[in-house]
């Protein structure tokens, strides 16, 4: 059985798909969050060097990893939206950017509270924290661009010039470690492996997959929102808003 994917383009109907998906993904992420908080904080070693204060990293590295991704995931849904003119696109970019934004703090805070044991302070003009911090300021700009533009459709594409030119810095949140003398460590995960226990590997890994689960589910949540408020004038909204 094929699958159209093209008609879930149309806003009408990624609607009633967000609709359906958005619990299956949000159940899984609270279950795997359960599962990975487990491993972390309770089955996971004491790190040698760092002691209890390493666990951290099970917040952090993930909340990192997402503030990313999701970033580059934003600017990708703006470039097809730009390209091809397509609602739904600009909607996505929408959708995702507050989660975004959410990860990116987190990411700042607990970073700041590994800091304070580690480095003796709660933050430093390291090259990682501060391209990190410019991610932070990417993702309120934005969405303050599209607050600050009355029209909807004017706002979507400032907004996505803007997404895709912040784009250059996620490699440069990526490789500052490498670029850069900096006093952040590099990163413990490497395509040539990992010196990490396999317990402390698993619990970050299920703690990321975790997250990307609730940012799927969160972002269908809010796009629904995004679509009746763009498709309220349209007789298929009228419908479900009488429905609710």
């Amino acid at each position: 059985m094929s699958i159209n994917w093209y008609k879930y383009s149309a806003p009408a109907t990624f609607y009633g798909l967000a609709g359906r998906l958005a619990p299956w993904f949000g159940w899984a992420a609270a279950i795997l969050t359960v599962i990975g908080l487990y491993l972390s904080f309770f089955v996971a070693p004491t790190d040698f060097q760092q002691g209890e204060a390493y666990r951290v990293i099970f917040i952090h590295v993930p909340a990192a990893w997402m503030s990313m991704f999701i970033y580059l995931v934003m600017a990708g849904w703006a470039a097809i939206g730009l390209a091809f003119n397509t609602r739904l696109s600009f909607m996505m970019a929408r959708a995702l950017a507050p989660t975004g934004a959410m990860f990116t703090f987190v990411a700042l805070w607990t970073g700041a509270l590994w800091g304070k044991p580690m480095w003796g302070a709660w933050w430093v003009w390291d090259a990682r924290l501060t391209s990190e911090l410019i991610l932070l300021f990417l993702y309120v700009g934005i969405m303050a661009l599209w607050a600050a533009i009355d029209d909807p459709r004017r706002g979507d594409k400032a907004g996505a010039l803007l997404a895709l030119i912040g784009a250059i810095n996620v490699p440069i949140i990526y490789f500052s470690v490498q670029w850069w003398n900096t006093l952040h460590q590099g990163s413990s995960i490497k395509p040539s492996g990992t010196s990490m226990d396999e317990v402390m590997l698993y619990g970050m890994l299920i703690m990321a997959i975790a997250a990307w689960l609730y940012t799927i589910a969160v972002v269908f949540v809010r796009v629904r929102r995004i679509i009746l408020e763009r498709e309220r004038h349209t007789e298929w909204v009228k419908h479900v808003l009488e429905g609710a």
